[in-house]
């Protein structure tokens, strides 16, 4: 009879201790995240633009590693990017987008 009851506290004491390492935490664990993209900001106001075009700053779109400068279409209008001189895109791995690129005098005249 003695041993029964030992077997049962036994028992009993494990389930417990089963049962506290199984409990869920109160908060559940998030996910990992496995996006690369950048957040997005808010788009640059008419004023930014307006500023960013006279210091001769280019438009850096931060996902495709492409830098826009003022004459093109996009400049300041995608999601993710931001605003900086061409040294620093290039500095930092950007390359220069083939439409709205200034093109160099000597590339524009025609050879003869």
């Amino acid at each position: 009879m003695k041993s029964l009851h030992l077997l049962v506290l036994g028992s009993m004491l494990t389930a417990g201790i089963a049962l506290a390492q199984s409990t869920p935490s109160s908060t559940p664990a998030k996910p990992a995240t496995t996006s690369a993209k950048p957040a997005a900001t808010p788009p640059p106001s008419a004023a930014d633009i307006a500023d960013a075009k006279a210091k001769g700053m280019v438009w850096a779109n931060l996902n495709t590693k492409v830098y826009h400068y003022s004459t093109d279409s996009t400049y300041g209008t995608t999601k993710h990017g931001k605003f900086m001189t061409e040294a620093d895109a290039k500095a930092a791995g950007f390359r220069a987008a083939k439409t709205g690129a200034v093109k160099s005098k000597a590339a524009a005249s025609p050879s003869k």
